[in-house]
């Protein structure tokens, strides 16, 4: 006889246990739990992060009561449809070389949770919108649709139009840094990482001087063209849309915000793909290629011959090293190669610039002098056990300023030849090249006691991150604090140099660089001087930040 089974009792069946929690409110409340954390960690940290949140909401307040005003202006949707290309531009770019992003938007820190691609974009999505650059993104966005926006349909319109073209912006930026984190963080495609970082240094340029070609042809109308072509490409044919919907082509706005709608999905599917491939697939770079293993080259090779021998010729080899080998090191030097060529060269070019132009050059390079320490992130233990004094502090901080001379100034008095060969000033070459070397000796200051003052970490674990989680405000006091002080620091003489052409007296002109070059000399002595007490008594804190990430 069979034997039929019962069917099963519903109130005999097992309890199910509680449901798990949706990846996005974890990784929500993880974000917020970085931050309140790290903003817990030290009272200068928080102090740091709250001034540049709330310079930043300033700057934001700014643009959104701005572009309020601009209302009712004939060409107000001339100037809110490239400003809508240029913060999608941004926020492609930008996260690869400034990025202060946390744990939560580094996906290869997830690669062992078992999460399925879809729920986890849409989890980092909702993430990445939280932050102070979304909340000023989303201010620049209300201000161009309340600009634009005339008519009830034109309001409703915005009403989609602000949030799709925000999420556009966060999906690319993410999409971007997903597919970019092996190329930058793997040894062998850091040239291929160089080289782009090159391209968007001499892209943000280019548009730089096309911004200011169209300023100087006459107002708004004369951003019409640009806008009209803008407005087809997305995010900024969602801001197109309002102002379409507003003049009554509701068929032209319907299109344009697919489009916009079309290139979110586009995002989010590319995003998912290139998720999937950084989870699952093999990193190729780093599997050993066949065939005899070539010796690769040492950087500073011939000048290690000329260096003396010691902590200083060593720490200058070291330096010399991270410049060549290090990806991101490498990269910000490339990067601060390039804009300090371009923005003078570029300005001779057009006829616009002056001699003055190439002390940029100077100053884009000085910018390597801060956060010394934190290049070396966590190997830093090995450089703070051999400092056990003020002098040996003293000799650290001057080794590695050299070996940043070493570039900086055979660099600076090249780009100050060349513009002032393309502008045909050969009379201010003097004065410029001691004006150089004067901004140039004042960041080497400035950089030093920055260094020693407010160090933070460059984490080597992610290829798009460049600031540790929690100190993003640190790292933009210590820039544009130092880069403040190094001007103060510079103030005599460029009143020297004013005082110079206001007396009529530019006969004494190429006094100015045997005074520039001697007084960068001892505000750079001065300023090293300044920090090594500074570095030897805060060795502890300097370590503890440098190794965060």
């Amino acid at each position: 006889m069979t034997a039929v089974s019962a069917p099963a009792d519903p109130a005999a069946a097992p309890a199910r246990g509680p449901r798990a929690p949706s990846p996005t409110s974890v990784l929500v409340r993880l974000k917020l739990s970085l931050l309140r954390n790290g903003l817990r960690q030290s009272s200068g940290r928080a102090t740091a992060y709250v001034t540049s949140a709330v310079f930043t909401l300033i700057c934001a307040a700014g643009l959104l009561l701005g572009l309020v005003l601009l209302r009712g202006h004939d060409h107000a949707g001339a100037l809110v449809v490239p400003a809508a290309a240029l913060l999608a531009l941004g926020w492609a770019v930008m996260p690869l070389f400034f990025s202060a992003g946390d744990e939560t938007l580094d996906p290869t820190r997830l690669v062992m949770l078992p999460l399925r691609p879809r729920p986890l974009v849409g989890a980092l999505l909702v993430t990445s919108l939280i932050g102070v650059g979304p909340l000023f993104t989303l201010c620049v966005l209300v201000g161009s649709a309340v600009a634009t926006a005339h008519g009830t349909a034109a309001i409703a319109v915005s009403v989609v139009a602000v949030p799709l073209t925000l999420l556009v912006c966060v999906a690319l930026a993410r999409a971007v840094a997903t597919a970019n984190v092996r190329l930058l963080s793997s040894r062998k495609g850091r040239d291929l990482a160089v080289l782009s970082g090159l391209v968007i240094a001499v892209g943000v340029q280019v548009v730089n001087f096309g911004a200011q070609r169209l300023g100087n042809a006459g107002g708004l109308s004369a951003l019409v063209p640009v806008a009209d072509v803008l407005r087809w490409l997305p995010p900024a044919s969602a801001i197109g849309a309002v102002g379409s919907v507003s003049e009554g082509a509701y068929v032209r706005a319907a299109v344009q915000l697919l489009l916009a709608a079309g290139a979110l999905a586009a995002l989010l599917y590319g995003w998912q793909r290139a998720l999937v491939k950084l989870m699952t697939a093999p990193d190729s770079s780093t599997i050993a290629a066949s065939g005899p293993a070539r010796r690769e080259s040492t950087a500073g090779a011939g000048l290690a011959r000329l260096l003396p021998d010691g902590r200083t010729g060593a720490a200058v080899r070291r330096t010399l090293r991270y410049v060549w080998r290090d990806p991101k090191t490498k990269g910000a030097w490339v990067t601060s190669l390039a804009i300090g060529l371009i923005v003078p060269l570029f300005n001779a070019l057009q006829g616009t610039g002056t001699i003055y132009f190439a002390c940029f050059a100077a100053g884009m390079l000085g910018i390597q002098m801060y956060n010394q320490f934190g290049q070396d992130t966590s190997a830093f233990w090995m450089v703070s056990l051999t400092i056990s004094s003020t002098r040996d502090a003293y000799l650290e901080l001057r080794a590695r300023a050299l070996a940043l001379l070493v570039i900086t100034l055979p660099y600076s008095a090249l780009v100050t030849t060349a513009t002032a060969a393309l502008l045909g000033d050969w009379r201010a070459l003097p004065e410029a090249l001691g004006l150089s070397f004067a901004l140039l000796g004042a960041m080497l200051a400035t950089g030093a006691v920055s260094s020693a003052r407010f160090p933070y970490s460059i984490p080597q674990d992610s290829g798009y991150k460049n600031v540790a989680p929690g100190q993003a405000g640190l790292a933009w006091i210590s820039i544009f604090g130092g880069m403040l002080g190094a001007a103060l620091i510079c103030a005599p003489v460029l009143a020297l140099t004013l005082w110079i052409h206001a007396s009529d007296a530019e006969g004494w002109s190429w006094l100015l660089l045997p005074l520039g070059t001697v007084y960068g000399v001892l505000a750079a002595l001065g300023g090293l001087r300044l920090a090594a007490p500074q570095t030897a008594s805060r060795l502890p804190e300097i370590l503890a930040a440098v190794s965060k990430g």
